[in-house]
């Protein structure tokens, strides 16, 4: 089960998610069009339509896109948010100052139909690790602005969150060990600075890397690009104290067939599941 919105989007998700309202909601500018047509008093109830089957995510976006704009609105969810509906499947209710709901159409829709999207494309790569114990992340990918929500559609569509910023695991790629000389001083100067120290990650593309990072007793190891005897080898030589966690390349059609490299890795992590998804089509109409 994902994480509920309200508990998703607290503290600092929050901010962030205002800011990204805000910011889309200025880049419209004002309705002239709607200013023009109609009353200051005039009111309009419309409902959303998910066109295409498939799940439904991002629906309470719509009381933060008018609390934003600073007016009034009532509005209700005609689905669970997170289930999965049928075609042409009235999804949401809402009645609210005509001018404000034509401004804020535009900016809801497009929320929902990225963040259904990027779930109904998760959920495809979660079906292909049913039975194999592995867990499926997203990364960092994500388009800027939009970090906290697309990570809740990630796991709307049965996928788990790697890190959402770079404070919450320490991790180790080429250009940090080639600046530091090695991986054994890159670990090294991570723990001399912070303490405690989060939990380290290190990038690994060679089996000498894999061994080099289990001598430094980090948190996980990433097999980044591997072959698939490569990644046997590597996998191997990781004690079970270390996590490990596959990345590169994977997609829809190998994703099963590299998860059940034996011994299995904990994680595979998949930047398409948030840069490469296509959105789903819902629409507004009036009630």
């Amino acid at each position: 089960m994902f994480t509920p919105w309200d508990k998703f989007f607290s503290s600092e998700g929050q901010t962030l998610l205002a800011r990204g309202i805000d910011l889309a909601l200025d880049e419209d500018g004002p309705d002239l069009t709607a200013q023009a047509v109609f009353s200051t008093d005039a009111r309009l109830a419309a409902r959303i339509r998910a066109k295409d089957a498939g799940l439904v995510v991002g629906l309470p976006v719509i009381g933060t896109v008018f609390k934003r704009l600073g007016t009034d609105c009532a509005w209700r969810a005609l689905v669970r948010e997170g289930s999965t509906v049928p075609a042409m499947t009235d999804v949401a209710a809402i009645t609210a100052q005509t001018s404000a709901l034509l401004k804020a159409e535009r900016v809801i829709l497009n929320y929902i139909s990225r963040l259904s999207g990027i779930a109904n494309l998760t959920a495809l790569y979660a079906s292909e690790l049913e039975g194999t114990g592995v867990r499926l992340l997203d990364t960092r990918k994500t388009a800027p602005g939009l970090r906290w929500p697309e990570k809740y559609a990630v796991q709307a569509g049965g996928g788990s969150n790697h890190r959402k910023n770079l404070t919450e695991m320490l991790m180790l790629k080429d250009n940090h060990i080639d600046a530091a000389g090695s991986i054994e001083r890159a670990v090294g100067l991570l723990r001399e600075r912070y303490n405690p120290c989060p939990p380290i990650e290190v990038e690994c593309r060679t089996s000498d890397h894999v061994r080099e990072a289990v001598a430094a007793g980090v948190s996980r190891i990433m097999m980044d690009n591997m072959s698939q005897d490569l990644l046997g080898r590597a996998l191997a030589i990781v004690p079970p104290t270390i996590e490990t966690e596959v990345s590169g390349g994977v997609t829809l059609e190998n994703i099963r067939r590299i998860v059940l490299t034996e011994p299995r890795p904990d994680f595979v992590s998949v930047g398409r599941l948030t840069h490469s998804a296509v959105a789903a089509d819902f629409s507004m109409t009036l009630a």
